[in-house]
């Protein structure tokens, strides 16, 4: 399976070579979030709290007659502070992504893509007295090897499916990739394979109002009763140029995890600045 990955990859990097006319599109942006309240003298109750979140998306587009190459980059991180606590992270991830795709005439075009998803930096929980660590720098990281067909026909709508390889590194989050059946032992490295989906799509709601979603699913071949689901979702109006307001809900759901449905939502204003 691997083999097959690599040739595919390597077919790609040979479309460069394509004579037919290549046209290349870019989008960067990077914006901060903001969200803060405080009190003086105030008789009703209540804490300062302020809420920061570093925001980037960048991606690049190579089309020829035959091949198509996409390119993503996002990341956040953010911080909040509630009253006179330190600082606490709240926001704390990057993700990259290729995907390679040949025109072949069909309703449908069979792809390559290679997905890449860290934490950024150190994270806790902070449901003890003593906030746990449950997250760092590729602990967990997953990279994940998908081959198969991708339908974009529709205009805001693009959606893929293929069998898929995900490998998942730990340092010490090794809940994740341990194996139950070696006792002896406590792996850091774990080898899945299954079916992903990834259905991607942005639509402008209103004149000044876009939406913007990523739905990805995952399940392993061993056991295809139960899939991991991330569905990322998020509606920014735009102020003017430089301010929005942005709406983010995401909903994961990870048995690995949690066996609860994790819900990540956020209502702050924005400053944004296009790169490109």
């Amino acid at each position: 399976m691997k083999k097959i990955f690599l040739i595919f990859l390597l077919a790609g990097i040979c479309s460069a070579q394509d004579t037919s006319k290549v046209i290349i599109t870019s989008k960067a942006n990077v914006g901060i979030n903001i969200s803060q309240i405080s009190f003086t003298n105030w008789a009703q109750g209540g804490e300062n709290s302020f809420t920061w979140t570093l925001l980037g998306n960048f991606s690049i587009t190579t089309k020829s007659e035959k091949w198509t190459t996409k390119n993503n980059f996002k990341f956040a991180f953010g911080r909040t502070k509630l009253g006179t606590q330190d600082f606490r992270t709240n926001d704390n991830e990057f993700f990259i992504e290729t995907v390679i795709s040949k025109n072949v005439g069909w309703a449908v075009d069979p792809f390559f893509s290679n997905s890449i998803r860290s934490p950024i930096t150190t994270g806790y929980s902070y449901k003890t007295k003593v906030p746990e660590r449950i997250a760092d720098f590729f602990d967990p990281g997953y990279v994940t090897q998908s081959l198969g067909f991708t339908y974009d026909r529709v205009k805001g709508i693009k959606s893929r499916l293929g069998i898929a390889l995900q490998e998942i590194f730990t340092n010490r989050q090794r809940k994740f990739t341990d194996n139950p059946a070696t006792k002896d032992r406590v792996e850091a490295f774990k080898l899945e394979t299954g079916i992903e989906s990834v259905t991607s799509s942005e639509f402008k709601l209103m004149e000044n109002i876009n939406y913007k979603g990523s739905l990805r699913l995952f399940s392993k071949f061993e056991n295809m009763k139960y899939w991991d689901i991330r569905w990322d979702n998020l509606i920014t109006a735009k102020v003017n140029n430089y301010v929005n307001v942005n709406f983010n809900l995401l909903v994961v759901y990870e048995r690995k995890q949690t066996l609860r449905t994790q819900i990540k939502e956020a209502l702050q204003l924005g400053i944004i600045y296009n790169l490109i």
